[in-house]
């Protein structure tokens, strides 16, 4: 296929869109009859294809991917012989091969989606990654930091109606419990989705205003749409308004906001009342 673009972003692109292409295949080839066959497939497949070209395109780049052998323990910053500690390294790719395996395995669904992020040491944001791709194969787009949205337009309804209705992403299996009292709160309705991924861009793009999670998460999940999100030029944070963080000892990141600038006071004041 010849060589890949080095600069990061779009670097990152086209690793979102090759492991994309594979998961695709890989449905069509196995079909549906089997879900957990292909649930397990499609995770190894995409990783293997991602972290072979990193190995190949980025050799001195520390990698983070949720199928890594103990990926989700916490680091005690050590250097095996021949490997990059993620803890004193440079540059850190954060990785999800496969961010909705249950819909993936779902005939006819599209919010699934494959997660590439970059996160460098001396980023000048407080997350620290300088580059993403969102690939969403099933809905043939990929959503990137070397091309990022434009920020997403103002709702019909809010443009034509006084008031706002705001349409909040919800998980499909795990929304937080208090989801249901900060909606009706607030005046929003609830739009069920699949991944992470798939949630947050659809707030990149302006299907829905905004996306809260309190239910526990790793850093993959959500580190390649927050840098695309945050490139678009909306807000992201962890529900009490402290900034999210990547590349840390602990990969757990259990909650976040994504959304609207306009919206964030009036959602982070929402949940202080409600996530207690």
């Amino acid at each position: 296929m010849g060589s890949p673009p080095m600069i990061d972003g779009a670097f990152a692109r086209w690793l979102a869109s090759r492991a994309g292409q594979a998961l695709l295949d890989l449905r069509t080839e196995l079909g549906f009859s089997d879900t957990g066959a292909l649930k397990s497939a499609g995770d190894k497949v995409s990783h293997d294809l991602i972290r072979t070209e990193l190995a190949r395109w980025r050799p001195g780049d520390a990698v983070l991917s949720e199928e890594d052998e103990g990926s989700r323990l916490a680091w005690a910053a050590e250097v095996n012989a021949g490997a990059v500690s993620r803890l004193t390294a440079d540059r850190v790719w954060i990785i999800d091969p496969l961010d909705g395996t249950r819909e993936f395995a779902e005939e006819g669904r599209s919010d699934w989606a494959v997660h590439v992020a970059l996160w460098a040491r001396n980023a000048p944001s407080p997350h620290g990654l300088v580059a993403g791709a969102v690939g969403l194969p099933a809905q043939h787009r990929v959503l990137g930091t070397d091309y990022p949205p434009a920020y997403p337009p103002m709702t019909v309804e809010a443009a034509t109606a006084g008031e706002r209705k705001i349409r909040l992403a919800a998980s499909r299996s795990r929304p937080p419990v208090f989801l249901t009292d900060l909606a009706e709160d607030v005046g929003a309705h609830l739009v069920p989705m699949g991944s992470a991924g798939a949630k947050i861009a659809a707030v990149v793009t302006g299907e829905v205003d905004a996306y809260i999670h309190a239910g526990g998460q790793y850093e993959w999940d959500s580190a390649a749409p927050v840098a695309v999100a945050t490139a678009t030029g909306l807000h992201a944070s962890r529900i009490d308004g402290s900034a999210l963080r990547y590349n840390e000892a602990d990969p757990r990141l259990p909650d976040l906001l994504v959304c609207r600038k306009d919206l964030a006071s009036r959602l982070l004041a929402a949940l202080q009342r409600h996530s207690g």
